[in-house]
């Protein structure tokens, strides 16, 4: 049986889902701020939606995964925990995102994705931060240890 993840995406956008087949976070919940993506997930949830917390063992897989790529920067919580969620079904599951840092971690970890609306990412991409004024780069970081310059995120190279 093939199971999607849902992000908060799923729910804020109101995609019609299967819900006996749909998996999400508790931490979701927390994301869903108007009126109408909460009564979509009460909806789903009275249907069959599971909601599950991940487990802490796939969350640091997650973590790990996301320091490589340099996407943590990037990733709330939820996120995290919807990967985790995720990856725990690896072989038998799609993670119906929009973020596109969560679909580049998911890509590199292996893990079907389907956007809700928007398009798929294509490559998978390698992040680091350079420096605005003296325009070295560095893996980490929102300020140059060099000059004191702000840093911006940039494109390191595609998988």
């Amino acid at each position: 049986m093939v199971y999607y993840i849902a992000d908060s995406a799923v729910f804020i956008m109101g995609k019609d889902i299967d819900p006996p087949q749909t998996i999400t976070v508790v931490s979701v919940v927390d994301e869903l701020i108007s009126k109408e993506a909460s009564m979509c997930f009460d909806l789903a949830r009275e249907a069959g939606l599971k909601v599950e917390v991940p487990d802490v063992i796939h969350r640091d897989d997650v973590l790990k995964i996301a320091i490589k790529s340099r996407d943590c920067d990037e990733l709330s919580s939820t996120d995290i925990d919807i990967l985790a969620k995720a990856l725990e079904y690896k072989d038998d599951s799609t993670l119906l995102t929009d973020d596109y840092a969560v679909q580049n971690v998911a890509k590199m970890m292996g893990i079907r994705v389907m956007p809700v609306v928007q398009k798929k990412i294509r490559d998978v991409i390698l992040w680091e931060k350079q420096c605005t004024g003296c325009r070295k780069n560095f893996d980490s970081g929102d300020v140059c240890p060099i000059c004191g310059s702000p840093m911006k995120k940039r494109r390191k190279r595609k998988i």
